[in-house]
């Protein structure tokens, strides 16, 4: 099944003790590329978390960010640090005296300098809350696979269109290529009619090596037999029903406009030519189109 690199999913999932958002998206990416965004406290549950996206995707940058809403309070402890709360108070002691201050040292302002009183998580079961924030992940992450499928069949549309188009010109240029020798040869009769007197006999053996040459650097049969040879590779993968296909297509993208490049340099006509160009057009958006698929 042919799927793109974009999309997004989102899934929420709430048990006794907190509610938990988990929001995925992906884009383009040679590799599968996995970070995760969520609160510090949960990090231990970051690789346990980025193997079970890659267990359902294969390729694309793949961004996870996870909220997660407490419930209840039963996991935070206020911890007091009185070791700073002691620097703090002996300091503003030694501020008051110095500069003659009245203002009295009290209990709130202490408390609220930084560090003195903190709120520390006290997670008892990691193996629960991993499994809690995996939950809506997975979901999140099937929602967006589902979503790449749906983009992967208008691609699979797309590109087969574009196949067709170019195996329709590969016929008109084969039809076209056997023309451009005989068209050649006149052409060489003409101007060579042109610049000696008529009555001198033109020799036909020379003329015919000299036919052969052109004809001999011209020949694109070969290029426009593996051209055709990489249209119907592109259809097979795509009608393979393999996943992660993205990279068999990008080389065999690259094949076509090798052979399309060789086919414009060698025809050696303004006709074919023409229909080269309209080929490495359609090439280049299916390339862009590739660059999309998983």
């Amino acid at each position: 099944m042919i799927k793109s690199m974009t999309g997004f999913g989102r899934s929420e999932y709430s048990d006794e003790k907190r509610s938990v958002t988990a929001e995925v998206r992906s884009v383009n990416h040679r590799y599968c590329d996995v970070s995760v965004k969520m609160p510090r406290r949960y990090s231990f549950a970051e690789e346990t978390l980025k193997k079970a996206v890659k267990e359902i995707l294969s390729r694309g940058k793949i961004d996870v960010s996870i909220s997660v809403v407490n419930l209840t309070e039963d996991d935070v402890t206020v911890k007091l640090n009185t070791s700073v709360a002691e620097q703090y108070r002996s300091s503003l002691t030694e501020l008051k005296e110095q500069f003659g201050l009245q203002d009295e040292i009290s209990l709130e302002l202490i408390a609220g300098l930084p560090d003195v009183m903190k709120t520390v998580p006290e997670i008892e079961d990691e193996d629960a809350i991993t499994e809690a924030l995996k939950i809506p992940v997975v979901e999140a992450v099937k929602k967006l696979d589902a979503m790449r499928q749906l983009e992967g069949e208008k691609l699979k549309e797309d590109l087969l269109k574009r196949r067709e188009i170019i195996k329709e010109i590969t016929g008109k240029i084969k039809e076209r290529a056997p023309l451009v020798v005989e068209e050649h040869k006149q052409k060489l009769e003409d101007r060579i009619s042109q610049l000696l007197d008529k009555s001198v006999e033109i020799p036909e053996d020379r003329l015919a090596v000299e036919v052969a040459v052109f004809a001999d650097k011209c020949d694109i049969t070969e290029e426009l037999v593996r051209l055709d040879s990489h249209m119907d590779q592109m259809q097979k993968i795509l009608g393979e029903g393999k996943q992660a296909v993205g990279k068999r297509l990008d080389f065999l993208v690259q094949e076509m406009n090798r052979e399309a490049n060789t086919i414009g340099s060698k025809a050696n006509d303004l006709e074919i030519t023409n229909y080269m160009l309209t080929i490495k057009s359609e090439v280049e958006k299916i390339r862009e189109q590739v660059q999309n698929i998983e």
